[in-house]
């Protein structure tokens, strides 16, 4: 019998490629949106649609009643939906926390846990790393996060792991990139005008992991994983922002490129600056306080051992692989 899933915040960049790769794997496949959420990505006239309300429990628990009497419980479900950025910092606690803590409890009171429950939480639940000698963050490292993104997503992890019995698995990812995806994108943008604006004069190690390669990791670990265990999740390679740069250049066929390096107490400034415009505006700032804490921050690397052994884990793509790959969707989709 067909395994059926349910991807929450499937409109957004990782959710469309969730959604892809569900249906590609031949699950009877939901997507989890809002009546305002754009479903561009979401066109495959096979994907059943839903909408739950985090905000009203009854309502919430209504609708999961419903579903489950009309087409069973789900036997997986990914937990995509996340605030990234916000002009409100409360609404990092409301929605990365909240929300969860709203549907897990719906889920139990209603009979209706599935078989894995995959939280996608963010490799900056752990703070700042060894930033003297760039040990990659361990497994066995406490988490410490210096963000009000990553305590709302600690908080997120701490309510799942307190729940007795409840089947979940947890993905810490790093910086997540691909087509579709916006904030590298402005950073290729930069570069491809002929800038590439770096923070901080220390030296700075970047970890990546192209979305394909991670939409894969999920299936794999919700198919073959063990409960009851987080995982980090990234390309088994670390770069320099100079490296970074010399592959963008190189897939953009650009031979020329001022690098900028701007000191830590100007773009701070220039971020907490953005985030004030954010605010007047009502519109969510890529550069803001949060955001400060993590261009500031000198390592991310992180031991991804665990993955490869629990459920083989494998990037196939390395940062050129797949900045080549998305690079070229830029370019036919006119963003570039």
């Amino acid at each position: 019998m067909k395994k059926n899933i349910l991807i929450t915040g499937a409109g957004g960049f990782i959710g469309g490629f969730l959604v892809e790769e569900a249906l590609k794997r031949g699950y009877d496949t939901w997507a989890a949106v809002r009546s305002t959420t754009s479903r561009e990505f979401l066109q495959d006239e096979r994907i059943h649609f839903i909408e739950l309300d985090y905000e009203d429990q009854d309502r919430l628990e209504e609708t999961l009643r419903d579903h489950a009497g009309e087409w069973g419980k789900w036997d997986y479900i990914v937990h995509n939906l996340g605030v990234t950025k916000s002009t409100n910092y409360l609404d990092f606690e409301q929605v990365n926390n909240g929300y969860l803590r709203s549907f897990v409890d719906a889920l139990q009171n209603t009979c209706t846990t599935p078989d894995v429950f995959l939280l996608m939480s963010s490799l900056s639940v752990m703070g700042p790393g060894d930033e003297k000698g760039y040990k990659p963050i361990s497994p066995t490292d406490v988490p410490f996060p210096n963000t009000y993104y990553g305590v709302s997503k600690l908080k997120a992890e701490t309510y799942l792991q307190s729940v007795v019995g409840f089947p979940y698995t947890i993905f810490r990812c790093t910086g997540v990139y691909g087509p579709h995806e916006k904030d590298y994108f402005l950073m290729i943008k930069s570069i491809k005008r002929g800038f590439d604006f770096s923070v901080g004069f220390d030296k700075q190690m970047l970890t990546f992991i192209y979305v394909k390669d991670l939409v894969a990791g999920v299936m794999d670990a919700l198919e073959k994983g063990p409960l009851y265990k987080a995982y980090f999740i990234s390309e088994d390679k670390g770069y320099t922002q100079k490296e970074f740069r010399q592959i963008v250049c190189e897939e953009l066929g650009k031979k020329f490129v001022i690098p900028v390096v701007c000191p830590l107490w100007l773009v701070k400034l220039v971020c907490h600056v953005a985030e004030w415009i954010g605010k007047v505006t009502l519109k969510p700032s890529t550069l803001n306080r949060d955001k400060f804490k993590i261009l500031k921050q000198r390592n991310w690397l992180c031991d991804t051992s665990e993955a490869r052994n629990d459920f083989c884990f494998n990037p196939k793509y390395s940062l050129r692989e797949g900045l080549r790959e998305a690079i070229a969707w830029y370019r036919s989709a006119g963003w570039l």
